[in-house]
């Protein structure tokens, strides 16, 4: 999957920053201000991750139809036509996001191009894994003198089977991605809670100002209070999440799609979403 930078990304990022420089000179020394620091960073690449999903999505259309190309062409082929002229005669059909792909693979071969750095073409045209492993699968058969409607018949059944398989997987894993977002946001509000009232109400209690120590004790309740070193509990709790996120994103990807670029855009998702509501309930990290 390829996605190249677009000129129109500019406005995402031109827009990040003018949220950036209102944020320093009207919000500086408020509890919104990296509210509106994480805002900004959100306009500035939310363009990119549109593209991405709708490039995720093109790309498993492509693969639907490729299938439905593949078995349009071992038809004809299977009726005792070539496969330059097979192709030139399902290239008419309407195969959606692929269509132009497969009329640019029929004008190449009425161009003359061979049949097989046509298909080279056509695969690497398309940036599609599978559209690529399928198409190496039927050159190197070909070349070995295999037939080629066989071939094309034994691709034809592992492109569905491959989809079938991930259509399985994503089903089967779809309450597993949800519960995995609604533990992170349980996990949210109990570090929420436990810095907003919890923290402030052990601190009361002690008799003093001085977060955890080192040892997790609390001064007055077991601990050296005297050769301790206080811990800043909003960065450790903070630093939690963000590992927390960052390793349930991964999870959540790599299950759902087995993709571990999915996993960091998940990840990427709840870090974002944990450190905005972090900073809005508490006014800051």
């Amino acid at each position: 999957m390829r996605i190249k930078f677009k000129n129109k990304y500019l406005i995402g990022i031109s827009v990040g920053f003018a949220i950036v420089l209102a944020d320093i000179i009207f919000f500086l020394k408020t509890k919104w201000f990296i509210s509106l620091i994480i805002l900004a960073l959100t306009a500035a690449w939310a363009q990119f991750w549109i593209d991405f999903f709708n490039e995720t999505k093109r790309q498993k259309e492509i693969e639907l139809k490729f299938l439905e190309f593949i078995r349009s062409l071992v038809g004809t082929v299977k009726s005792g036509i070539p496969v330059p002229n097979a192709i030139l005669h399902v290239a008419d059909e309407d195969y959606g996001e692929l269509s132009p792909y497969v009329k640019k693979l029929a004008n190449q071969i009425e161009w003359g191009v061979p049949i097989h750095q046509a298909l080279i073409n056509f695969s690497d045209d398309t940036a599609n894994s599978v559209i690529k492993r399928s198409v190496s699968i039927v050159i190197e058969a070909d070349k070995s003198g295999g037939d080629i409607s066989d071939i094309l018949e034994s691709v034809s059944m592992s492109v569905f089977n491959i989809k079938r398989l991930k259509e399985e997987r994503k089903s089967s894993t779809h309450s597993q991605i949800v519960q995995g977002y609604i533990v992170f946001f349980i996990f949210i509000a109990i570090m929420l809670v436990m810095q907003v009232w919890l923290g402030p109400q052990l601190k009361s209690i002690g008799g003093s100002d001085v977060n955890f120590g080192d040892t997790g004790f609390l001064p007055g309740f077991g601990g050296n209070a005297a050769n301790e070193k206080p811990v800043d509990l909003d960065r450790v709790f903070f630093s939690l999440v963000v590992v927390q996120g960052f390793f349930t994103g991964i999870m959540i990807g790599k299950f759902s799609e087995g993709n571990i670029k999915q996993g960091l855009l998940h990840a990427l998702i709840l870090i974002t979403s944990a450190t905005l509501i972090i900073t809005l309930v508490k006014g800051g990290i």
